[in-house]
């Protein structure tokens, strides 16, 4: 009966009832929602339970003893009286927010009702509402205040909120029979911990429905709604629950997969017992709209770089999750959104990170789906025919997310959802703009280079948003017109490297520890903008620290570059090149890359520039893609609208030093050449002339000819790497097997190099004198 005509039916009893009589009325079992029955359901009902209790023990006989519910009703009938000690619920908080204008609504929460009177009857012939068992649309507590319907945390869609799911809940539910409903009961409490039995028994099937989706939450409690009711033989009931919830079940797939590959995160080497919480440890890095290359001027020596360098201003940053929040020139959403940044910079991690939050549903509520597809997967299924030659959108979704098989919502004019294409630098095939073929919808099948020039143009996926992310020589082949909006990861703050430190510790004093050493080396602390730098920082002095007595000194800057290159190296190996960690083997490609890449640094140095064209690339033999993508050591400029000439430079001035003294440091232990020679200004006594081209002291005296004899700065720190690489626990144990052999014999001759530096801090000027220091000690401080 519905609701509604009980409420009439009830009022309209005759008013000769006693008070007394109308006390004796059943106490129903508790509810969300209030519960009506008729005077005369009940009298019928009561005699016919008591027989239909052992024959529902007798057919179904319960793994432990339990007593069948009694009934709902006893001798007499009327509204609910008591309701149960249970917390409330969404739905009965909202009851009294939806109410009509003037309306009058009955608690029946409370067992007393005397002060509802004749009078008061015969108003509410007029507008009668009651807390009926069909619950009122909420108002979302996260959304009461969202005015804004761009703002965060975003609203979900109806089909994929929680009045929907009840809704659908309750009408399957409602159409099993009593034995049935006891049965499913049984099922799913033997099959969920998370509630208890007393939960899943007490009340009818509204407060059955409340109290799972109060306890275990909407997606969780519709799964296993969904399975109890297949494994009681009611597949069709299962069937007809899943359409109606398919958008929702979809989604809770589609979060799932997020969550498993994103909720721990994987850094550097795995090791097994020791995860890291990507909630836990994440510092959001500074975005930027106005894209100016990522690459900031800061020099320990020098005041200003080569070429200046534009960085953006506080007030173009953007927080990660409002990229979908931006607006276009004429007011729109933006649909297609391009996110860049130097190697290292985090661009990986921010993606990981605005995938979980969407799927904790903290925020971006309002987008119903992320389906997230690397280029790489694309050039995956390009280079091996995983699927076929050809393949539409929806069989490469279909092949990474099975569960999201005939996924029609993608079509439909209300489905907002984000596709997610990331690292198109892994995508090695040229892409053509303008003679691609135009695809009209998501099915029709296409080469994989067509489909992704087609997700970007828009014509296929078209409701969706599209967000594309790779290293700037990449992303800077698409045109102009198919990109809404350009942002750039720009890396930590002051503030955000100590904070991303000390989050990683629960010990504080071991985490000003670390702060506070890495802060001794200026550079060191620069370089840290990027969150890979604080990263390798925070492993490596947690392991020093470890040690009695360390921290004594300041750490030595080469071996943290030295570092960097082997580990940008070998995921050059692994990310594009598809080697297993077990088989990063350096060889002759890697060696020749890196030394010729050394050169043009040193070239460059020389020059006194720090940005490199396409043709000075091509004149050391080297690819472009190479050297400005898969090496993680360089990046592309923004062109200037008058030139559209490319342009590249190192991710930071100090990495180009670095590169130009390895390059000098490879010459002189591989080939025993001493590429400075030429720049000799005078020769001191004590060497000969073989000792100048042969010995490490005439290799470093050549380099202090040339930094002494230069501004301050110009070779400085070019010097002091050179200094760090002569060290032994560098050249022995970090370079040998990678740029040359392991029978290579060590550098001899330190002591005249240790003498040499000394004699020159007593004779240089003051200004040279600090890092003419830091030279003698990267070169003679063994590791603590």
């Amino acid at each position: 009966m519905d609701p509604d005509t009980e409420v009439e039916r009830i009022f309209r009893l005759e008013e000769d009832d006693d008070d007394e009589e109308e006390e004796k009325k059943c106490k129903r079992p508790p509810s969300s929602y209030g519960s009506m029955k008729s005077d005369s359901d009940d009298m019928e009902e009561e005699e016919e339970e008591e027989g239909e209790g052992a024959e529902v023990a007798e057919a179904f006989s319960a793994p432990f003893p339990v007593a069948l519910p009694e009934s709902t009703t006893e001798e007499a009938t009327g509204l609910q009286m008591v309701r149960s000690e249970s917390p409330e619920t969404l739905y009965t908080m909202t009851t009294q927010q939806t109410k009509p204008p003037g309306a009058l609504v009955i608690d029946t929460r409370s067992s007393d009702l005397g002060d509802f009177s004749d009078n008061d009857e015969e108003d509410a012939d007029e507008v009668l509402v009651a807390d009926s068992p069909e619950p009122p649309e909420p108002v979302e507590p996260d959304d009461a205040m969202q005015t804004d319907e761009n703002s965060q945390p975003g609203r979900l869609h109806p089909e994929q909120d929680l009045p929907h799911i009840f809704k659908s809940m309750q009408s399957v539910l409602t159409r099993l029979t009593r034995e049935e409903l006891f049965k499913f009961k049984m099922w799913y409490y033997q099959r969920e911990t998370g509630i208890t039995l007393q939960q899943v028994m007490e009340g009818d099937i509204l407060d059955f429905v409340d109290k799972t989706l109060e306890v275990l939450g909407q997606d969780r409690s519709l799964l296993h709604t969904i399975t109890t009711l297949e494994n009681i033989n009611k597949k069709a009931e299962a069937a007809e629950l899943k359409d109606m919830c398919s958008r929702v079940l979809i989604r809770f797939h589609l979060m799932q997969e997020l969550i498993r590959k994103y909720e721990v995160i994987r850094e550097g080497v795995v090791q097994a017992g020791k995860q890291s919480l990507l909630n836990t440890i994440y510092v959001e890095p500074q975005i930027s709209t106005c894209g100016c290359g990522g690459v900031y001027p800061s020099h320990e020596y020098r005041l200003h770089p080569p070429t200046p360098l534009q960085v953006p201003s506080a007030d173009t940053f953007v927080s990660l999750n409002n990229l979908f929040r931006l607006q276009t020139s004429d007011g729109k959403l933006v649909r297609t959104v391009v996110t860049t940044g130097i190697p290292g910079i985090g661009m990986s991690v921010s993606v990981a990170k605005f995938c979980m939050d969407w799927a904790k549903y903290r925020a971006n509520k309002d987008l119903q789906f992320i389906i997230k597809v690397s280029c790489r997967c694309f050039w995956y299924l390009r280079s091996y025919g995983a699927l076929s030659e050809k393949m539409s959108i929806m069989d490469v979704i279909e092949y990474y997310y099975p569960e999201c098989k005939d996924m029609k919502y993608l079509e439909q004019e209300d489905c907002r959802f984000l596709f997610i294409l990331d690292s198109m630098d892994c995508y090695q095939a040229p892409l053509d703009w303008e003679n691609a073929p135009v695809i009209n919808d998501n099915y029709t099948k296409a080469h994989p280079d067509v489909l992704i020039v087609n997700i970007i143009r828009g014509t296929v996926l078209r409701g969706a948003r599209v967000w594309i992310l790779g290293r700037r020589g990449a992303v800077s082949q698409i045109p102009s017109e198919f990109v809404d909006i350009v942002t750039e990861v720009q890396g930590f703050s002051d503030e955000m490297k100590d904070q991303f430190l000390t989050k990683r510790y629960c010990d504080a004093a071991l985490a000003a520890k670390i702060v506070a050493h890495y802060k001794r080396l200026p550079t060191l602390h620069m370089l840290a903008r990027q969150p890979f730098v604080c990263w390798m920082l925070a492993t490596v002095f947690e392991r020093c620290f470890r040690y009695q007595g360390y921290g004594v000194h300041p750490p030595r800057l080469t071996p943290f570059y030295v570092s960097i290159m082997i580990i940008q190296t070998n995921r050059r190996l692994g990310f594009y090149y598809g080697k297993q960690d077990n088989d990063l083997k350096w060889s002759g490609d890697e060696r020749h890359l890196l030394t010729k890449m050394g050169k043009m640094a040193f070239k460059m140095l020389e020059r006194n520039t720090s940005v490199f064209f396409e043709e000075d690339v091509k004149e050391y033999g080297l690819k472009l893609t190479e050297v400005t993508v898969f090496s993680g050591m360089c990046t592309e400029l923004p062109a200037a609208a008058s030139d559209a000439k490319r342009k590249f430079c190192f991710i930071h001035f100090t990495f180009q030093e670095f590169m130009a003294a390895l390059y000098v440091f490879t010459m002189f232990r591989t080939e025993s050449k001493n590429v400075l020679d030429s720049a000799l200004v005078h020769k001191p006594k004590i060497f000969t002339p073989k000792d100048q081209t042969k010995s490490a002291a005439g290799l470093v005296q050549c380099a202090l000819a040339r930094t002494l004899g230069s501004p301050l700065g110009h070779y400085d720190m070019f010097l002091r790497f050179l200094c760090g690489m002569l060290s032994r626990d560098c050249h022995d144990n970090q370079l040998r097997g990678l740029l040359y052999r392991h029978s290579t014999p060590k550098v001899a001759g330190l002591d005249e190099v240790q003498r040499l530096l000394e004699q020159t801090i007593q004779t240089a000027k003051e200004d040279r004198v600090e890092n003419l220091k830091e030279c003698l000690r990267e070169m003679t401080q063994e590791d603590e």
